[in-house]
């Protein structure tokens, strides 16, 4: 007869690496012995730095940017909505640092879900990954429901159509080889960029007179009735949601950690770099709609439609085609944050089906093509966005706000996991005495404020950026779209949670020997309510990334071009790349 694991410890065989080899219950949360999440034979790691780099730029300056300024300037006004983008921007930038530390050391599938799994709760974890995974889902319809709204612009025909036609073109470039997404990201967001920077040269001339009025702007639609503070405080506090929306995004090159080249010095430098980008296009090009653009612009939004602000400002200029132009680099834009979106949720969604020791997904999900692609992940993640053609029935403007509002508090509650997790992974570092030197990446000047501050803050936001919908009317609709997702992350916390406790029906019933029983039996198990990983037993060894021959030759390349006759270039390329 085999002892009991009352009496007796069992013996944890190295070699092997199922959960079934040890007894997990008498172990610290965080110290199973788990085998590394990417396997040789899952993704590949096909990304190169400026590859990275635009893809997480294409995740944040799309729909959010072109179209949610629109929604944030009627409902908000002018300072309304850059007082609220330079907060959530600031808090973004925290929240980025924190995650490119965490990212650099453990560059893994799944990213920030696997780190909250991993230092915060599984519990958690597993309801953070799936409500992701759905984020990511519902951009996919949001951003096709707002191909429909660009449309608008040239013709009423049958959007629903153009919508499948964008759906199919998605699903197949996702389908391919992940540099082939890499390298159509990247031309379509240098194309994005080129187009803010002529909008930010066109938005000066426009103000300062260069107009179909050939009038002098300046601050006037800051002073006209309503403005700069449209709707009080419920208008300022609805902007926040909205610029949520618009920032969410950044924190997916982390997704990308798992597929990307050299991750050691490659995600330290997205992370210096990309965001500096993002939030010096952001805050000109908001700064530039609210003094060229009124808040009361008929059809700036509306539950029928939504015009972008980039649109009416090339209008201004008193040029149709220019206005066609910027018409259809939004439309490209809008296409970019798509394919971004489906490709972001088919990594979460393949990460949550190799979650160890236990598949927080079923393992179909895991399977991939040689060439490193995830198809049935793929196809359930893009099945949602059939959620897209509910715009025939409540129209594409309201259908759109709802959508926005929903990825909004998605995205915030991104970045309260990451500072979840980063808070305990910082802990258990210096609780097991490791070297805060043998960090790969260390956002020095955020330690150790930076994730209770990404914590109270982003909380803050979500209480507070529903006010609307309460006061001074009370709209169902509205609130359920600010808040449902809390009470949803809730009932799968303790769905999981419950799950993991249940008892194994078909288990094996061993009875020690009368010689085994111990004299004094242990106390009876107290049922935990929750699941927090032991900071002091979490294993930081595993995942960690090892640089290979090829990270080593990379590194001594640009080292040797950097170094070379021609530094000044090479320099300037690869601040731009």
């Amino acid at each position: 007869m085999s002892s009991s694991p009352a009496s007796s410890p069992k013996i944890v065989d190295p070699e092997r690496n199922d959960a079934a080899s040890l007894e997990a219950e008498d172990l610290p949360i965080g110290a199973l012995p788990v085998p590394p999440v990417d396997e040789h034979h899952g993704l590949h790691r096909g990304l190169s730095a400026r590859q990275v780099s635009m893809i997480a730029i294409a995740g944040t300056i799309g729909t959010g940017l072109f179209l949610g300024t629109g929604s944030s300037l009627a409902h908000g006004g002018p300072a309304s909505m850059l007082i609220c983008y330079a907060l959530v921007g600031f808090i973004v930038w925290v929240t980025l640092l924190l995650l490119g530390e965490m990212a650099t050391q453990y560059p893994v599938a799944g990213s920030f879900n696997a780190y909250a799994t991993r230092f915060f709760s599984p519990s958690y974890g597993f309801a953070l990954s799936w409500n992701y995974w759905f984020n990511d889902a519902v951009s996919v319809a949001s951003d096709l429901t707002a191909a429909q709204l660009v449309l608008q612009f040239w013709t009423d025909w049958n959007p629903w159509v153009i919508s499948v036609l964008f759906w199919v073109f998605l699903v197949a470039v996702n389908a391919t080889h992940v540099r082939a997404y890499g390298e159509l990201e990247y031309w379509l967001s240098s194309l994005k960029v080129i187009t803010i920077v002529v909008f930010i040269i066109i938005g000066i001339l426009v103000n300062v007179g260069v107009n179909q009025e050939h009038r002098y702007i300046g601050g006037e639609n800051w002073r006209i009735p309503g403005a700069p503070f449209v709707g009080g405080f419920g208008g300022f506090a609805k902007v926040f949601v909205t610029a949520s929306f618009a920032f969410g995004g950044t924190e997916s090159l982390g997704i990308t950690a798992g597929e990307t080249k050299n991750p050691s010095r490659n995600m330290p430098r997205v992370v210096k770099f990309v965001f500096w980008r993002i939030i010096l296009f952001y805050l000109l090009s908001i700064l530039l709609i609210g003094l060229n653009v009124p808040w009361d612009y008929p059809g700036l939004a509306n539950k029928s439609t939504t015009t972008s602000p980039f649109t009416i400002v090339f209008k201004q200029i008193g040029s149709n085609v220019s206005a066609s132009f910027m018409n259809t680099v939004i439309l490209t834009s809008v296409l970019s944050a798509g394919n971004h979106a489906l490709f972001a949720g088919t990594r979460v969604l393949y990460g949550l089906s190799t979650t160890s020791p236990q598949p927080q997904a079923p393992r179909i999900f895991a399977w991939t093509t040689k060439s490193g692609i995830p198809v049935p992940a793929l196809l359930a993640t893009s099945s949602v966005s059939i959620l897209c053609f509910g715009s025939s029935f409540i129209g594409s403007g309201q259908l759109w706000n709802w959508l926005q509002n929903i990825v909004g508090v998605s995205n915030q509650i991104a970045w309260v996991s990451i500072g979840l997790a980063s808070w305990r992974f910082r802990k258990a570092w210096v609780r097991q005495g490791r070297s805060l030197s043998e960090l790969k990446y260390r956002a020095a000047w955020t330690w150790p404020w930076g994730p209770p501050f990404v914590v109270l803050t982003t909380l803050s936001l979500i209480i507070i950026q529903g006010w609307s919908s309460v006061i001074p009317h009370f709209s169902a609709v509205d609130f359920v779209s600010f808040y449902i997702e809390i009470p949803v992350m809730l009932v799968m916390y303790i769905a999981w949670l419950a799950i993991k406790r249940l008892p194994t029906l078909n288990a094996e019933v061993n009875f020690p020997a009368p010689s085994e029983v111990p004299l004094h039996p242990p106390a009876p198990r107290r049922l935990r309510w929750h699941d927090l990983v032991d900071t002091a037993a979490v294993d930081l060894t595993r995942d960690e990334h090892k640089d290979d021959v090829n990270d080593t030759i990379e590194d001594q390349e640009r080292d040797r071009r950097l170094q070379g006759r021609g530094w000044v270039f090479w320099k300037l390329f690869y601040f731009v790349a």
